[in-house]
């Protein structure tokens, strides 16, 4: 953004006066730092610097955009001047971009598009009927592949004709007449192996792939699993639809964490970033949780008026609540943290909740007798005496116990049922355990102080 701000004023004034000079600024100039300079831009100058700029330039800069400045851009620049652009991008980008467009905009766009490349049409047509987040919708067709009956030499010559074409070299893909996938070659296979050998003699035939109704999450995990850089997607019949790129998944697993950090804050989830959001979407995506957790907070104050006489007859417990149920909280934070994660990207399964269980309450007794030693020196320096430090002890020990299980249970039992861990927000755990810390904290005071107690007249 720094570079925008520097640059920003004199493409402004080079679109003015001299709008072909525009192409000699950008020559060392990287497309992400000139879509900085568009971002900064007023709809009708950013519209004309794109149409200034050579065509697949300007298609790196338009792709770096986000879709709402892109459907801006694109009704400014004309149907023939975005289907030059989309031209220009990779498969994938350019359906994520047609995708995004009202069918009013997108319908005429796709039609002049079908005019100047009907391939890229195509493509459109064929990428955007798969779900936005499955793999089918990550998958781009820019991709290389040859046939079993060559031998490496031919290989090579049809990698060098095909090479200006595909988003990636990383892998060539080896598939039948029918465009089912046998294999792959690697780059290196290629340049080490004899122009006379055969296809089939040199490549590998253990081919990770996954089917394009996939969800792009599980997409991200697979990929990271086997340390792949790209990944085929093949339907029932074994057909090679596209390939997916480790820099699509690096775009998924950022937004699918942005996704889960805003469901673990109890918010729900916002694909705009912050300044790009209006105050009351931010109100509509806040509110729901808020209120949820408010009304939990309802069954914090019911559990307190229960005990009102022990509340009332020994005054100072009550200085003690917030120490308290913060060291539930935290613990089943801390906990559920953990476990999310490792559901995440596939350390702990449903079949764990027993190992899960065992390493919590191992987890909570250390920890709780840790803060239960910190709560006692507490008590004894503000004189409480020996009863009272034996019931913030034996509290802390049973709150910090069951919030490290509730906190590491409660996300394998959401994920068990079909709902996204990640709701396991900390808001919402920390408001369970208040209310559980509430009950155990009483019910103890009501015990061991029961002396106490019993000195008072009821009512």
């Amino acid at each position: 953004m720094r570079l925008a701000r520097l640059i920003g004023p004199e493409l402004a004034v080079l679109i003015r006066e001299s709008p072909g000079e525009v192409r000699e600024l950008i020559d060392d100039i990287h497309p992400e730092d000139i879509a900085d300079v568009v971002s900064e831009l007023d709809d009708e100058r950013a519209s004309e610097l794109l149409t200034q700029l050579p065509t697949d330039y300007a298609a790196q800069v338009f792709a770096r955009l986000d879709e709402d400045r892109q459907g801006l851009l694109a009704g400014l620049m004309g149907n023939n001047s975005t289907a030059l652009i989309a031209t220009e991008m990779n498969a994938d980008e350019r359906a994520d971009f047609f995708s995004m467009l009202p069918p009013s905009v997108g319908e005429p766009l796709l039609e002049e598009l079908e005019k100047v490349d009907p391939e890229a049409a195509e493509d459109v047509e064929e990428l955007t009927r798969w779900p936005e987040r499955s793999a089918g919708g990550l998958m781009t067709t820019d991709y290389i592949s040859v046939g079993p009956s060559l031998r490496i030499g031919e290989a090579i010559d049809e990698v060098r004709k095909s090479a200006h074409e595909a988003e990636t070299l990383e892998a060539i893909y080896v598939v039948d007449p029918s465009h089912r996938l046998l294999g792959f070659l690697t780059l290196r296979s290629l340049l080490l192996s004899e122009p006379s050998e055969r296809v089939p003699d040199v490549m590998q035939t253990n081919v990770i792939s996954v089917p394009p109704e996939l969800d792009q999450e599980e997409v991200a995990k697979i990929l990271a699993k086997y340390d792949l850089h790209t990944l085929p997607v093949v339907d029932q019949r074994g057909e090679m639809l596209g390939l997916i790129t480790s820099d699509d998944i690096l775009d998924v697993m950022v937004e699918e964490q942005a996704e889960d950090v805003q469901k673990m804050g109890a918010i729900a989830p916002m694909p705009e970033r912050y300044f790009d959001a209006s105050i009351l979407v931010y109100v509509k995506k806040r509110a729901p949780w808020l209120l949820v957790l408010f009304i939990g907070g309802f069954f914090t104050t019911t559990a307190m008026r229960s005990y009102d006489r022990v509340l009332a007859t020994i005054a100072h417990l009550a200085f003690y609540v917030p120490l308290l149920v913060s060291a539930g909280g935290n613990s089943g934070s801390q906990s559920s943290t953990l476990v999310i994660r490792g559901l995440a990207v596939g350390d702990i399964t449903e079949r764990d909740w027993w190992r899960v269980l065992g390493r919590e309450l191992v987890q909570g007794v250390v920890l709780g007798s840790l803060l239960a030693t910190l709560g006692v020196l507490r008590v004894a320096l503000a004189g409480d005496g020996l009863k009272f430090a034996v019931l913030i002890a034996c509290t802390i020990l049973g709150i910090v116990i069951m919030g490290c299980v509730v906190g590491g249970m409660l996300p394998l039992l959401l994920h068990r049922v079909g709902i996204d861990p990640a709701t396991s927000s900390n808001p919402f755990i920390a408001t369970l355990v208040d209310v559980f810390g509430i009950v155990i904290y009483l019910s103890l005071a009501e015990w061991l102080l029961s002396d106490l107690l019993s000195a008072v007249p009821a009512g």
